[in-house]
């Protein structure tokens, strides 16, 4: 599939909003606590699946543990910071690792996990291996396994890799990116990340894209995080990303990742659980594949 060349985006010098918003969300409490209530009570249709997996993929410091750190923020009712987040140009994520996110503090562990890869790079042979994305994909890779800069993990790295079983496989990608660097993307990371989506596809695994920093990327978004389905800009990234990466735009989604905040706020939190809630969603999807393909 060819990826299109960057080049500047007519909102980029002046960002509008719509009167009309061009997805619909309710941005209220009861929506909140209905968000948070679903993933709560959320089970894999697959009773041998304990946990749904969701790989977070993308560039350093694009906001993939950050999300984590976010989602698990809004169920503990406190910030938190498990997961590793820094500003370096190297990925501080050096390991496999799979986090789990609890109801409430000493709580128990929710129906999905969020598993978080070392940063992919442009630049030939840094950042996580393709060939490792590939073992994770077919559940090879064990918790807190420790990436190799130079040669991916071998399939005899690992135990029992012909016959993993469904609950250690992914069941959907999410590649997170920033919105600020949609329209910058250099060829050697769109490479990359269509290598990713190939492989998925040949895997049959959901692939959906988080945009993040979406409010740092428009100044109305910036003022009211609710103009973010107002903006004519976050609409015209959105819309880039689906052509770049040949997904649906119904499987782009904006947010925000708590970064600076000290206290949790109900229009972040909708953005973030909506996302968790249409990743679910997907995996669903291949569980329902996986069903079909068993009868």
């Amino acid at each position: 599939m060819g990826i299109e060349n960057s080049t500047p985006l007519p909102e980029e010098r002046k960002p509008e909003v719509l009167n009309v918003p061009w997805r619909n969300v309710t941005w209220s409490k009861s929506t909140r606590t209905d968000l948070k209530q679903y993933l709560h009570d959320y089970k894999p249709t697959i009773d041998s699946v304990p946990q749904a997996r969701i790989l977070l993929i993308g560039q350093i410091q694009a906001g993939k543990s950050s999300f984590f750190n976010s989602i698990n923020s809004i169920f503990r009712g406190n910030m938190t910071s498990q997961a590793k987040v820094g500003y370096k140009d190297t990925s501080l994520t050096l390991t496999y690792h799979t986090y789990q996110v609890k109801a409430g503090r000493g709580g128990q562990p929710l129906a999905f996990r969020l598993c978080d890869t070392m940063g992919l790079e442009a630049r030939e042979g840094g950042g996580v291996k393709i060939e490792d994305i590939v073992s994770i994909l077919k559940g090879y890779v064990p918790d807190k396994y420790q990436f190799n800069p130079v040669t991916p993990m071998k399939a005899d790295d690992c135990q029992a890799c012909s016959t993993m079983a469904l609950k250690d496989r992914i069941h959907c990608v999410v590649c997170v990116i920033d919105a600020n660097t949609v329209a910058i993307l250099n060829q050697g990371m769109k490479n990359k990340i269509d290598e990713i989506r190939k492989r998925t596809d040949l895997a049959d695994v959901p692939l959906m894209v988080l945009l993040t920093h979406v409010d740092e990327a428009c100044p109305h978004v910036e003022k009211d995080l609710k103009n973010v389905y107002h903006s004519c800009y976050i609409k015209s990234l959105i819309e880039r990303t689906s052509r770049c990466l040949g997904i649906p735009m119904l499987n782009v989604l904006p947010v925000k990742n708590y970064c600076h905040e000290i206290e949790l706020n109900d229009n972040c939190d909708i953005l973030l659980l909506s996302a968790m809630k249409q990743m679910l969603n997907f995996a669903d999807n291949y569980f329902d594949d996986c069903e079909e393909n068993t009868e």
